[in-house]
């Protein structure tokens, strides 16, 4: 009983980490299913109640910008997919991770796989399930600071959203640890 692990939004200046971790089953088979940043949003979404119907387990994991700023970005990842394999209603006796590094879960052993996503069907499961759910607090978030055009950049660091840090200043969602506006360089002649 394997279960995927994925997390979505670590580059980001804002908002939550999500994690999602699923068990799915053995015969479980989608020709649509793949890495979330292949598919279209639409297709994510058509996708989410599919894996959450047809999954044994599935749990999403949350890390606020306050917790990122305390342990850092990389522990953050770990911790929300920590807390999504928490919230998963069966026990994984294996747990396959995206990426090169983890922080081993209590009695679980794991295997890290670069590129999971692309890779394993559970894995590319988490990554849509963290995926969506993460778009769709930031899409909230959005009617709260329209200024930061959230709906679109979901908290990345685009120009967009870096002109309206620069004009509006911080939120209480924009990680405070992270470089929000890198300062340019001059040459001096």
């Amino acid at each position: 009983m394997e279960a995927g692990c994925d997390e979505a939004g670590r580059g980001c200046l804002a908002g939550s980490v999500y994690a999602a971790a699923v068990i799915l089953p053995p015969d479980f088979h989608n020709e649509d299913l793949n890495d979330s940043k292949q598919l279209s949003e639409k297709k994510r979404y058509a996708l989410r109640p599919v894996i959450e119907r047809e999954a044994i387990a599935w749990a999403v994991g949350i890390v606020t910008p306050e917790e990122i700023d305390k342990i850092n970005i990389l522990k953050a990842s770990f911790l929300a997919m920590h807390r999504a394999i928490d919230g998963l209603k069966v026990k994984p006796e294996h747990l396959l991770i995206d990426g090169n590094r983890f922080t081993p879960y209590p009695d679980i052993k794991h295997t890290t796989v670069v590129k999971g996503d692309g890779k394993y069907l559970s894995i590319a499961a988490a990554s849509i399930l963290a995926k969506t759910y993460r778009d769709d607090y930031m899409d909230s978030l959005d009617l709260e600071y329209p200024a930061y055009h959230w709906k679109e950049n979901k908290g990345y660091p685009t120009k967009v959203h870096r002109e309206a840090i620069r004009e509006c200043g911080i939120t209480p969602y924009h990680r405070k640890t992270f470089t929000l506006l890198p300062e340019q360089l001059e040459l001096k002649f």
